[in-house]
């Protein structure tokens, strides 16, 4: 190991450039070595958690990104402000900007990370592949040059021939991203992609690459100090990813062997001792059926997924940083890494699965997770998910000494865990994990694409049993939250009629008490049920159906009932009450709704325009990434209720058609901008 005559930095106050969970976890490490912290925020993040847990924290504007976590001079004067004397970039925002780093150097700060000039180097995904194929390590054909026209992008395009990915060049985690299947769709998604990537990076900037098909995600986790000392920490498969966006990680990957660790290890780490990197690093390459890689990237940062490196390492990633940004000579050497067991991550997003992965956002009505698992989050009951920043709303990661072991773990953990109020993909996090395919390691970037069905089905006898809890628990909790637990006997036990919404039907349910806390409840053409409350503790309870005891925990608000069951949060709306749906209320009206709240950042169609179904109308932003409304019935158009710019909240009139032919689409009234 080199290790020349030391050049310590020292700093007192770690400012967190970042938000959420990932600020908490930069906090845990700084406190452990002594180090006060700051935090920043915007005034939508004005109650978080990060906020409260720093020693100190500073208001840097609004909600939007770019009012707050993109304003570099905000977040330099907030660090005057609080006497930081350091400042850790967590990761997505400005954590691969190099003015933001340059800004650091010029202020005074130490910038808890790589130089500006390595970013320029390896952060921005063009200069890193110039460098790389220089280097002589295998690229991706593409186009990364200077001339970002429209036309010269789309010539480009044609010359590497169809599909291409477009990539913005500043930034990761999926954003700025599309895949093109055809000269045709290139004009709207290259528009799309620079939209994106401006939105979440502050540049529109992208390159272009051929796509490969099915292959596997594999990073290497690289570290460097000042010294020209640099490890690497083995590899992490990144595969399952949904939008482009990881969902699953996991270390080691199922489908390398130590021979080409080695080769991909030495591959990065040359390529970070070239241009004398200092801190932590991910290089990302693509694996193809017949094991050749090729470069992708570099994330010049700590990963999302950093936690399973540390599983199987036993190394604190985040310490490694503010060590190596204070001077430290890397602690240990490449022979002296040593890996145990099996890790695997996965990202609990506010997003809904069953819509296309459209995200979500409101109040988190309960929060619970597995006390077993490790858990990064930021969340407690009656947080609110705000709908300006990323979907992810907590890792989830699970360590054991196989790979089964440590999904197993993983599955347990995710149907314990409690989070009612704002769907997440949490059961289908673990309908991933229980696949054959997963199960048997063999999940490539094609993997959600080609089960999407499979993975998205219900149990339903699953759901009946929930449906006659709900049913219960309508009844039980009509009069106050929690269910009635009296040992008297109601005054009569005549059939009470529930009418509800549960899992995308309507149920019709006769609710029958009997002794006690016992009900009889027939949901008509499902089987009947004996329905047994056990026990309440709080929002948890203990219930018997049909000689079974099981574990569930729910939230009651009005006619709304949350229900967690079997690793599922259920939503159900009690209509017992509410009058019969009209006919038409269902959709056909003209009306294009808002699917979530978001801000409006294209307008697609004028006043007057003939549409037809499944037409473009509005493109909202929400949670960094773009969601297409479409026409769910032709006629012309004849209102617009919004403009670009406009923030909008779920289910707001954006559009209105005029009918003038009967016409349905088999789609949702809006997608996700990508695929």
């Amino acid at each position: 190991m080199t290790d020349s005559t030391s050049t310590p930095t020292p700093f007192q106050k770690i400012l967190i450039a970042n938000r959420g969970e990932i600020a908490l976890r930069v906090i845990r490490s700084a406190r452990a070595l002594g180090y006060r912290t700051v935090a920043v925020y915007s005034t939508a993040d004005a109650g978080a958690r990060h906020v409260l847990e720093a020693d100190q924290s500073v208001c840097i504007g609004e909600p939007l990104p770019a009012q707050s976590y993109l304003r570099i001079p905000a977040i330099i004067e907030a660090a005057r402000l609080s006497g930081a004397d350091a400042v850790h970039p967590g990761y997505g925002f400005l954590a691969e900007n190099e003015d933001f780093a340059q800004a650091c150097k010029d202020a005074g700060l130490v910038f808890i990370g790589p130089s500006a000039e390595a970013i320029v180097s390896m952060g921005n995904k063009a200069g890193a592949k110039t460098l790389m194929q220089a280097a002589g390590v295998p690229c991706i054909p593409g186009y990364q040059g200077e001339d970002q026209g429209e036309q010269r992008l789309a010539s480009e395009a044609a010359r590497i021939g169809f599909p291409v990915m477009i990539k913005a060049t500043a930034g990761g985690g999926g954003r700025g991203m599309r895949l093109v299947p055809s000269a045709k769709e290139f004009p709207e998604l290259l528009r799309s992609a620079r939209s994106e990537a401006q939105s979440a990076f502050g540049d529109p900037e992208v390159i272009l690459e051929r796509a490969i098909v099915e292959p596997r995600h594999i990073e290497i986790q690289v570290f460097a100090d000042r010294y020209g000392n640099a490890i690497h920490l083995g590899e992490r498969d990144c595969s399952v990813q949904r939008r482009h966006q990881k969902l699953i990680e996991e270390a080691p990957s199922p489908a390398v062997d130590a021979a080409l660790r080695e080769r991909m290890g030495v591959t990065a780490v040359a390529a970070v001792k070239a241009i004398r990197y200092e801190g932590a690093g991910t290089l990302e390459f693509l694996l193809d059926r017949e094991g050749n890689f090729y470069f992708m990237e570099m994330n010049t940062r700590l990963q999302v997924e950093h936690p399973v490196t540390e599983a199987v390492t036993g190394l604190d990633l985040v310490e490694l940083q503010l060590r190596v940004a204070a001077g430290e000579a890397l602690p240990l050497t490449q022979e002296q890494v040593r890996f145990s067991g099996h890790a695997i991550e996965v990202r609990l997003c506010a997003e809904d699965a069953d819509k296309g992965f459209m995200p979500q956002s409101g109040t988190v009505a309960l929060w619970k997770m597995p006390a077993q698992l490790r858990v990064e989050d930021a969340l407690r009951s009656g947080a609110e998910i705000p709908p300006f920043y990323d979907s992810m709303i907590a890792k989830i990661i699970s360590h054991g000494r196989t790979r089964d072991e440590a999904r197993r773990k993983l599955m347990a953990g995710l149907e314990d865990a409690v989070a009612l109020g704002v769907t997440t993909n949490q059961a289908f996090l673990r309908s991933c994990l229980a696949h054959p395919v997963f199960a048997a390691g063999g999940a490539t970037t094609a993997f959600i694409g080609q089960h999407q069905d499979a993975l998205l089905t219900q149990d339903p006898a699953a759901q009946a049993r929930a449906a006659a809890l709900a049913a219960v628990l309508l009844y039980a909790t009509a009069v106050s939250s929690r269910p009635r637990r009296s040992g008297r006997a109601m005054t009569h036990n005549l059939p009470i009629s529930q009418r509800f919404d549960l899992g995308g039907r309507t149920w019709n349910a006769s609710v029958v008490l009997g002794t006690q806390h016992r009900f009889q409840v027939s949901l008509g053409d499902a089987q009947d049920f004996a329905v047994e409350i056990a026990q309440v503790d709080d929002a948890s309870l203990r219930f018997v159906c049909n000689g079974v005891s099981e574990n569930a925990a729910f939230y009651r608000d009005g006619p709304l009932l949350l229900l967690h069951y079997r690793g599922r949060a259920l939503r159900i709306d009690d209509k017992t009450r509410a009058a019969s749906a009209r006919q038409g209320d269902a959709g056909g009206d003209g009306k294009l709704r808002a699917s979530m709240n978001g801000r409006v950042v294209a307008v697609l169609a004028a006043v007057g325009d003939t549409v037809q179904v499944g037409q473009p109308i509005v493109t909202l932003e929400a949670m960094k990434m773009e969601h297409v409304h479409m026409a769910s019935v032709a006629g012309k158009l004849s209102a617009l209720h919004v403009a670009v710019g406009e923030q909008v909240a779920a289910s707001r009139v954006v559009a209105e058609i005029e009918v003038t032919a009967q016409a349905t689409t088999p789609a949702e009234g809006s997608q996700a901008a990508t695929h």
